[in-house]
């Protein structure tokens, strides 16, 4: 989920600024969904539907992963995505054009920590994933989905244990155990900003009027070697969480870390043929009680 900004005074600056931003998590977004395909088709597969949702919304829907995913899964089926980029509403169309299933596709942009959330119909599914957590407001939003959602419908909540992961412990060579080290200083910085990240979303859906009908863990451990966009998945993840780390890291570590993202190094994540990707994701299905 991305979040609007307050006003800039100096608006040219500050459009850029939003542009780049926007268009580095676009494309971290896209190869998530490139190379984690599989395993968000198997947790769409495993969703605990009683009939062929015909009306879904997908909460801070990113550039679309969740959406593309479900459209294949359920053919008569149409999703509303929600997100406050425009940017990632932007390439979530094109996607769907490309795909030919533009007339499938509705956008709407929003910031879901508004009191007040635009009309999104009664869908018969709501998807969330890697959402919930950036929620300004979590109880609220279940409340919110809880009074949208069809009275038989199903709502989908998807949390990540953490960033995924790429190194051998043992890498770098001068530095093994980075990847731990810098996990550990994200998560540090995290926890201020992002309490709910990781959380067990089961008793909080109870409390907001849900009865889980399911629960599922799918554990990520992908080698590298299969998929050529895993480095460059590596490359823009490590990016990413280098800013919020930083300040939090030993100088052998950053420095270390700097060499593993210049791209024209020798030592470039983008030359190690070691790369597997290792993460879980948890889905927690529910229905209104």
């Amino acid at each position: 989920m991305t979040r609007t900004h307050a006003p800039h005074e100096n608006h040219h600056e500050h459009g850029h600024l939003e542009h780049d931003a926007d268009s580095g998590q676009a494309e971290i977004l896209d190869l998530d969904a490139e190379v984690l395909a599989e395993h968000i088709a198997a947790i769409t597969k495993w969703l605990p539907l009683k009939n062929g949702p015909r009306q879904i919304v997908d909460l801070a829907s990113g550039t679309g992963a969740g959406t593309f995913a479900l459209l294949d899964r359920l053919p008569e089926a149409h999703v509303t995505a929600v997100d406050a980029a425009p940017g990632h509403l932007q390439r979530l169309r094109e996607k769907a054009c490309a795909r030919g299933v533009g007339e499938r596709v509705h956008t709407v942009l929003a910031d879901l920590d508004d009191a007040t959330w635009p009309d999104l119909g009664t869908p018969d599914l709501v998807w969330a994933s890697a959402s919930m957590h950036h929620m300004a407001d979590p109880d609220h939003a279940l409340r919110t989905v809880r009074d949208l959602l069809a009275p038989d419908g199903l709502f989908a909540v998807v949390e990540l244990a953490g960033l995924p992961r790429f190194l051998p412990e043992n890498a770098p060579a001068d530095r093994p155990g980075l990847e731990d080290r810098v996990h550990a200083a994200t998560d540090r910085v995290h926890a201020e900003h992002l309490p709910h990240r990781g959380a067990d979303w089961g008793p909080m859906l109870n409390a907001a009027g849900f009865a889980v009908a399911g629960e599922l863990t799918v554990a990520v451990d992908i080698d590298g070697s299969r998929n050529a966009a895993i480095g460059r998945y590596a490359l823009s993840v490590l990016q990413r969480i280098r800013g919020a780390a930083a300040a939090e890291l030993a100088a052998e570590d950053l420095t270390a870390l700097d060499l593993l993202l210049d791209t024209g190094s020798q030592h470039s994540i983008l030359r190690r043929d070691d790369l597997v990707i290792r993460t879980e994701r948890t889905v927690w299905a529910a229905r209104r009680t």
